[in-house]
């Protein structure tokens, strides 16, 4: 069996409900629920979920929510490992199993193709995770921070006249799918580690919600590449 897993707790605390908060004409998990099941790649697509109302609309999307997730999994410090290790504890996967893949409620931007690359890399590779990143549009040598006053101070002085081809790329995680063998989520091993592979994204495909003028900005994106691809 090859499962995904959408983590959605209730609590959201910048964005009240965003996991099912309508953006651009659905509720927001939907997209990921959407893409998940449109990928091939899933046997079973679960939420975890502390809420009823979340776990009803998931169902209503095509997802499945055999269990609601324990108070103790569901504040606002328990990371996503946690939360997929209890998944695969529950379904009972052996550490045999076929890859997970955790994608994000909060990806509108996720594409069927690049979940399918995403566990093709992830085999090809032996890697222990595959997931999205994006390149920083700016070099993060060259990042100033703002002191007492609004004074600014560089965390790198050292790069300041480097020409901006000099510097190293650098890159962020995506936040839309992480594929993983099911020891590595056992183990709860870190994810930004060098036994772990990347599937790159075009900036304009990433935006991170966390804020209502993040989610803004996404709206405006994605409308944008809506109306583009029509």
């Amino acid at each position: 069996m090859r499962l995904c897993v959408i983590p959605a707790r209730g609590g959201s605390k910048r964005i009240p409900r965003k996991n099912i908060k309508e953006f651009c004409g659905k509720p927001m998990i939907a997209w990921s629920i959407e893409a998940a099941l449109q990928s091939g790649c899933f046997d079973r697509v679960v939420v975890s979920t502390d809420d009823v109302e979340i776990a009803e609309l998931a169902a209503e999307c095509g997802a499945e929510v055999p269990f609601l997730r324990p108070a103790e999994l569901s504040d606002d410090y328990t990371g996503t490992k946690a939360v997929i290790a209890h998944v695969i504890k529950r379904l009972k996967l052996g550490e045999s199993a076929a890859p997970v893949c955790c994608i994000y409620a909060t990806a509108p931007f996720i594409e069927p193709i690049d979940i399918r690359t995403g566990l093709d890399k992830l085999i090809s590779t032996g890697a222990k995770f595959a997931f999205a990143v994006t390149s920083y549009p700016f070099p993060i040598q060259r990042a100033i921070r703002l002191t007492k006053g609004d004074r600014v101070e560089m965390f790198n002085p050292d790069c300041f006249n480097s020409r901006s081809q000099d510097l190293a790329d650098a890159w962020h995680d995506a936040g839309q799918f992480y594929w993983g063998t099911v020891s590595a989520w056992l183990d709860e091993s870190p994810i930004f580690d060098s036994h772990s592979t990347a599937i790159i994204l075009p900036r304009y495909r990433v935006q991170d919600i966390d804020t209502a003028e993040d989610w803004r900005q996404a709206e405006l994106l994605f409308s944008a590449m809506k109306a583009d691809n029509n």
